[in-house]
Order: structure tokens, then sequence, then C-alpha cells
């Protein structure tokens, strides 16, 4: 991530007062867990008063520009929207939604977090190794 791009998101999640949600923390661990995949770089995108979105790209990845987007969603509560390309993951639970031209434009399975689930982040970490080895192969 370029470093402009990083400072804004720190300052980003150091402003962010968490809630009993654990929105927070929820959208820290994915930006952590992503940041540790080998070969995954990170893109932040502020668009204040609307979402805050983390991208993550692999470097191998050459038709789209991202994998995954973790979206932050401003509302009375802000709360996590997930968002992968529908053909690079399963969602053998359906647990997502299917969202016509949902991302960028392209077909999309999203997962919306409203407050902390543990089984339902288990499951998008999943959900994110898949789209992670789909693009590094693309």
């Amino acid at each position: 991530m370029r470093e402009e791009r990083e400072r804004e998101l720190n300052l980003f999640i150091e402003q962010w007062a968490e809630t009993p949600e654990k929105n927070r923390e929820i959208f820290s661990h994915f930006r952590k867990y992503l940041s540790e995949k080998e070969g995954v770089t990170l893109d932040f995108i502020s668009r204040p008063g609307l979402t805050y979105s983390l991208r993550a790209v692999h470097a191998h990845q050459k038709v789209r520009g991202l994998f995954v987007m973790v979206d932050v969603i401003e509302d009375v509560t802000r709360w996590l929207s997930i968002c992968f390309y529908s053909e690079m993951i399963t969602d053998p639970e359906e647990k997502g939604d299917f969202v016509p031209g949902g991302l960028l434009g392209e077909d999309a399975i999203c997962f919306d977090i409203e407050a902390r689930n543990d089984s339902l982040i288990q499951y998008l970490e999943c959900r994110m190794d898949e789209a992670c080895l789909d693009a590094a192969r693309k």
C-alpha cells in the first residue's frame, strides 16, 4: 500500500470508536489477515459519508484490480460488507447475497456483518483464501 494510503487507513481506524458490535475490530482483523498473504497488496479508498474500502489484489492477478473488497458502510452504526467476484468463490452454506453488477460493475457475492460473528468471520477467511488462490492463477 502506498505510504499516503497507509497513513489514511491508520488514521481512519484510530478515529473509529469501537461499538458493542465490534466492527472496527473485525475490519482490523481482515486487514491483518489479508496483509499477511504472500503476494497480496492492499489499497484503501476513502469516500467519507459513504464507504471506506479495503481492497486486496494479488501480484499475479491480471484480469481484475482486486479479489476482495472489505467495505465499511456508513449508517447509524458502521457495518461491513465483504464482496467477491461471483466466479472467484464458492458459497457452500449460501451465507452471501448474489448481487448482479455489485462489485465494480461485475456480478458479486457479498456478505454483510453487522456484529461480531466468529463463525462468519472464519467462513469469510475461507472465501478470502479461495479468491486469493483464484486471483493468483489469473
